[in-house]
Protein backbone atom coordinates (compact mmCIF):
# COMPACT_ATOMS: atom_id res chain seq x y z
CA UNK A 1 0.00 0.00 0.00
CA UNK A 2 2.79 2.45 0.90
CA UNK A 3 4.68 1.63 -2.27
CA UNK A 4 1.56 2.23 -4.35
CA UNK A 5 0.87 5.55 -2.62
CA UNK A 6 4.50 6.63 -3.12
CA UNK A 7 4.32 5.79 -6.81
CA UNK A 8 1.07 7.76 -7.24
CA UNK A 9 2.60 10.69 -5.39
CA UNK A 10 5.63 10.60 -7.70
CA UNK A 11 3.40 10.64 -10.78
CA UNK A 12 1.48 13.65 -9.43
CA UNK A 13 4.76 15.46 -8.68
CA UNK A 14 6.06 14.76 -12.20
CA UNK A 15 2.77 16.01 -13.64
CA UNK A 16 3.03 19.26 -11.65
CA UNK A 17 6.65 19.72 -12.70
CA UNK A 18 5.81 19.14 -16.35
CA UNK A 19 3.03 21.71 -16.12
CA UNK A 20 5.24 24.36 -14.55
CA UNK A 21 8.53 23.74 -16.38
CA UNK A 22 7.40 22.49 -19.80
CA UNK A 23 7.73 24.51 -23.00
CA UNK A 24 3.93 24.79 -23.29
CA UNK A 25 1.75 27.42 -21.56
CA UNK A 26 0.05 26.28 -18.32
CA UNK A 27 -3.45 26.40 -19.83
CA UNK A 28 -2.54 23.63 -22.29
CA UNK A 29 -1.32 21.23 -19.59
CA UNK A 30 -2.69 22.36 -16.22
CA UNK A 31 -1.04 20.83 -13.18
CA UNK A 32 -2.71 18.95 -10.34
CA UNK A 33 -3.01 22.15 -8.30
CA UNK A 34 -4.97 23.89 -11.07
CA UNK A 35 -7.14 20.83 -11.58
CA UNK A 36 -7.92 20.70 -7.86
CA UNK A 37 -8.90 24.39 -7.88
CA UNK A 38 -11.17 23.81 -10.88
CA UNK A 39 -12.79 20.84 -9.16
CA UNK A 40 -13.40 22.95 -6.07
CA UNK A 41 -14.97 25.70 -8.18
CA UNK A 42 -17.30 23.19 -9.83
CA UNK A 43 -18.39 21.95 -6.41
CA UNK A 44 -18.87 25.50 -5.14
CA UNK A 45 -21.00 26.41 -8.17
CA UNK A 46 -23.38 23.60 -7.22
CA UNK A 47 -23.24 21.96 -10.65
CA UNK A 48 -21.16 18.97 -9.62
CA UNK A 49 -23.36 16.93 -7.28
CA UNK A 50 -26.44 17.01 -9.50
CA UNK A 51 -24.54 16.01 -12.62
CA UNK A 52 -22.74 13.20 -10.80
CA UNK A 53 -26.07 11.91 -9.48
CA UNK A 54 -27.62 12.04 -12.95
CA UNK A 55 -24.76 10.10 -14.52
CA UNK A 56 -24.73 7.50 -11.74
CA UNK A 57 -28.48 7.06 -12.06
CA UNK A 58 -28.24 6.49 -15.80
CA UNK A 59 -25.33 4.12 -15.32
CA UNK A 60 -27.18 2.10 -12.69
CA UNK A 61 -30.30 1.74 -14.84
CA UNK A 62 -28.42 0.87 -18.03
CA UNK A 63 -25.98 -1.49 -16.35
CA UNK A 64 -28.76 -3.25 -14.46
CA UNK A 65 -30.65 -3.88 -17.71
CA UNK A 66 -27.43 -5.06 -19.35
CA UNK A 67 -26.95 -7.68 -16.63
CA UNK A 68 -30.57 -8.81 -16.87
CA UNK A 69 -30.19 -9.26 -20.61
CA UNK A 70 -26.58 -10.38 -20.91
CA UNK A 71 -26.36 -13.10 -18.24
CA UNK A 72 -29.36 -15.21 -19.38
CA UNK A 73 -28.41 -14.71 -23.03
CA UNK A 74 -24.85 -15.87 -22.40
CA UNK A 75 -25.98 -18.91 -20.41
CA UNK A 76 -28.39 -19.84 -23.20
CA UNK A 77 -25.77 -19.49 -25.94
CA UNK A 78 -23.27 -21.43 -23.89
CA UNK A 79 -25.58 -24.41 -23.40
CA UNK A 80 -27.72 -24.52 -26.56
CA UNK A 81 -26.14 -25.32 -29.91
CA UNK A 82 -29.19 -23.97 -31.71
CA UNK A 83 -29.01 -20.68 -29.79
CA UNK A 84 -25.31 -20.40 -30.56
CA UNK A 85 -25.89 -20.94 -34.27
CA UNK A 86 -28.77 -18.46 -34.40
CA UNK A 87 -27.64 -15.79 -31.91
CA UNK A 88 -23.98 -16.43 -31.11
CA UNK A 89 -22.42 -15.00 -34.27
CA UNK A 90 -24.53 -11.80 -34.29
CA UNK A 91 -23.69 -11.22 -30.60
CA UNK A 92 -19.98 -11.68 -31.29
CA UNK A 93 -20.12 -9.35 -34.28
CA UNK A 94 -22.15 -6.63 -32.58
CA UNK A 95 -19.89 -6.71 -29.50
CA UNK A 96 -16.99 -5.52 -31.65
CA UNK A 97 -19.02 -2.51 -32.80
CA UNK A 98 -18.07 0.67 -30.88
CA UNK A 99 -20.95 1.63 -28.62
CA UNK A 100 -21.01 5.20 -29.90
CA UNK A 101 -22.18 3.82 -33.26
CA UNK A 102 -25.52 3.06 -31.58
CA UNK A 103 -26.15 6.71 -30.71
CA UNK A 104 -27.50 7.79 -34.16
CA UNK A 105 -29.79 4.76 -34.16
CA UNK A 106 -30.93 5.51 -30.61
CA UNK A 107 -31.70 9.13 -31.47
CA UNK A 108 -33.71 8.08 -34.53
CA UNK A 109 -35.66 5.49 -32.54
CA UNK A 110 -36.09 7.31 -29.23
CA UNK A 111 -35.42 10.96 -30.10
CA UNK A 112 -33.49 13.29 -27.81
CA UNK A 113 -34.52 11.51 -24.65
CA UNK A 114 -33.22 9.57 -21.68
CA UNK A 115 -34.28 6.41 -23.49
CA UNK A 116 -31.68 7.07 -26.19
CA UNK A 117 -28.85 7.30 -23.67
CA UNK A 118 -30.12 4.23 -21.82
CA UNK A 119 -30.23 2.27 -25.08
CA UNK A 120 -26.59 3.16 -25.88
CA UNK A 121 -25.46 2.10 -22.41
CA UNK A 122 -27.30 -1.22 -22.63
CA UNK A 123 -26.00 -2.02 -26.11
CA UNK A 124 -22.48 -1.08 -25.08
CA UNK A 125 -22.52 -3.39 -22.06
CA UNK A 126 -24.97 -6.27 -22.46
CA UNK A 127 -23.13 -8.08 -25.24
CA UNK A 128 -19.80 -8.20 -23.39
CA UNK A 129 -21.62 -9.61 -20.36
CA UNK A 130 -23.28 -12.22 -22.59
CA UNK A 131 -19.97 -13.34 -24.07
CA UNK A 132 -18.39 -13.64 -20.61
CA UNK A 133 -21.36 -15.70 -19.41
CA UNK A 134 -21.03 -17.94 -22.45
CA UNK A 135 -17.32 -18.46 -21.76
CA UNK A 136 -18.09 -19.28 -18.12
CA UNK A 137 -20.56 -22.00 -19.07
CA UNK A 138 -18.24 -23.42 -21.72
CA UNK A 139 -15.39 -23.73 -19.21
CA UNK A 140 -17.38 -25.91 -16.80
CA UNK A 141 -16.44 -29.53 -16.31
CA UNK A 142 -18.99 -31.64 -18.26
CA UNK A 143 -18.93 -34.18 -15.44
CA UNK A 144 -20.56 -31.64 -13.12
CA UNK A 145 -23.45 -31.19 -15.52
CA UNK A 146 -23.88 -34.95 -15.97
CA UNK A 147 -23.84 -35.44 -12.21
CA UNK A 148 -26.45 -32.70 -11.76
CA UNK A 149 -28.70 -34.31 -14.37
CA UNK A 150 -28.27 -37.68 -12.68
CA UNK A 151 -29.45 -36.07 -9.44
CA UNK A 152 -32.53 -34.71 -11.19
CA UNK A 153 -31.55 -31.17 -12.26
CA UNK A 154 -33.45 -30.28 -15.40
CA UNK A 155 -34.50 -27.19 -17.33
CA UNK A 156 -34.40 -23.94 -15.40
CA UNK A 157 -33.26 -25.75 -12.26
CA UNK A 158 -30.07 -26.85 -14.02
CA UNK A 159 -29.24 -23.22 -14.78
CA UNK A 160 -30.09 -21.81 -11.35
CA UNK A 161 -28.59 -24.57 -9.21
CA UNK A 162 -25.53 -25.60 -11.25
CA UNK A 163 -24.59 -23.50 -14.26
CA UNK A 164 -25.08 -20.05 -12.74
CA UNK A 165 -23.27 -20.70 -9.41
CA UNK A 166 -20.42 -22.60 -11.06
CA UNK A 167 -19.92 -19.80 -13.60
CA UNK A 168 -19.66 -17.03 -10.98
CA UNK A 169 -15.90 -16.32 -11.46
CA UNK A 170 -16.37 -15.78 -15.19
CA UNK A 171 -19.62 -13.91 -14.62
CA UNK A 172 -17.91 -11.50 -12.24
CA UNK A 173 -15.17 -10.83 -14.79
CA UNK A 174 -17.86 -10.22 -17.38
CA UNK A 175 -19.74 -7.95 -15.00
CA UNK A 176 -16.61 -5.84 -14.42
CA UNK A 177 -15.97 -5.63 -18.15
CA UNK A 178 -19.62 -4.78 -18.78
CA UNK A 179 -19.49 -2.01 -16.17
CA UNK A 180 -16.44 -0.53 -17.88
CA UNK A 181 -18.16 -0.56 -21.26
CA UNK A 182 -21.33 0.90 -19.74
CA UNK A 183 -19.35 3.76 -18.17
CA UNK A 184 -17.58 4.52 -21.44
CA UNK A 185 -20.80 4.34 -23.44
CA UNK A 186 -22.53 6.71 -21.04
CA UNK A 187 -19.77 9.31 -21.25
CA UNK A 188 -19.74 9.14 -25.05
CA UNK A 189 -23.52 9.54 -25.21
CA UNK A 190 -23.56 12.44 -22.76
CA UNK A 191 -20.78 14.18 -24.68
CA UNK A 192 -22.72 14.09 -27.93
CA UNK A 193 -26.16 14.68 -26.47
CA UNK A 194 -26.12 17.55 -23.97
CA UNK A 195 -28.53 16.43 -21.29
CA UNK A 196 -26.82 16.88 -17.95
CA UNK A 197 -24.35 14.54 -16.35
CA UNK A 198 -20.57 14.42 -16.30
CA UNK A 199 -20.46 14.28 -20.08
CA UNK A 200 -22.12 17.67 -20.20
CA UNK A 201 -19.50 19.07 -17.83
CA UNK A 202 -16.79 17.78 -20.18
CA UNK A 203 -18.59 19.37 -23.11
CA UNK A 204 -18.90 22.68 -21.26
CA UNK A 205 -15.18 22.64 -20.44
CA UNK A 206 -14.36 22.17 -24.10
CA UNK A 207 -16.70 24.99 -25.12
CA UNK A 208 -15.05 27.30 -22.58
CA UNK A 209 -11.57 26.21 -23.70
CA UNK A 210 -10.93 25.34 -20.03
CA UNK A 211 -8.53 22.38 -20.01
CA UNK A 212 -8.29 22.42 -16.22
CA UNK A 213 -12.05 21.92 -15.94
CA UNK A 214 -11.92 19.07 -18.44
CA UNK A 215 -9.10 17.43 -16.46
CA UNK A 216 -11.06 17.96 -13.23
CA UNK A 217 -14.08 16.10 -14.61
CA UNK A 218 -11.84 13.37 -16.01
CA UNK A 219 -10.25 12.99 -12.58
CA UNK A 220 -13.68 12.67 -11.00
CA UNK A 221 -14.69 10.01 -13.54
CA UNK A 222 -11.49 8.12 -12.74
CA UNK A 223 -12.16 8.41 -9.00
CA UNK A 224 -15.69 7.03 -9.40
CA UNK A 225 -14.32 4.11 -11.41
CA UNK A 226 -11.67 3.30 -8.81
CA UNK A 227 -14.18 3.61 -5.96
CA UNK A 228 -16.56 1.22 -7.69
CA UNK A 229 -13.77 -1.28 -8.23
CA UNK A 230 -12.52 -1.11 -4.63
CA UNK A 231 -15.88 -0.92 -2.84
CA UNK A 232 -18.09 -3.12 -5.02
CA UNK A 233 -16.20 -5.50 -7.28
CA UNK A 234 -13.10 -6.19 -5.16
CA UNK A 235 -15.02 -7.55 -2.12
CA UNK A 236 -17.18 -9.73 -4.39
CA UNK A 237 -14.09 -10.98 -6.18
CA UNK A 238 -12.40 -11.92 -2.89
CA UNK A 239 -15.47 -13.80 -1.67
CA UNK A 240 -15.94 -15.69 -4.91
CA UNK A 241 -12.25 -16.57 -5.19
CA UNK A 242 -12.27 -17.81 -1.60
CA UNK A 243 -15.40 -19.85 -2.30
CA UNK A 244 -13.80 -21.52 -5.32
CA UNK A 245 -10.31 -21.86 -3.80
CA UNK A 246 -8.80 -19.37 -6.22
CA UNK A 247 -7.06 -17.12 -3.65
CA UNK A 248 -3.60 -15.94 -4.60
CA UNK A 249 -0.90 -17.17 -2.26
Amino acid sequence: MLRRAAWCGLLVALWEAASRLGPWPPWILPGPSQVAISLYELAREGSLAGNVARSIGRLGAGYGLALLIGVPLGLLIGRSRLAEEVVGTPVLGLQSLPSICWLPVAMLWFGLSEGAILFVVVMGSALSVALASQAGVRSLNPLWIRAARTLGARGVGLYTSVLLPASLPSLLSGAKLGWTFAWRSLMAAELLYVSGGLGQLLHAGRELNDVARVFAVMTLILAIGLATEKLAFAPLERRIHARFGMDRE
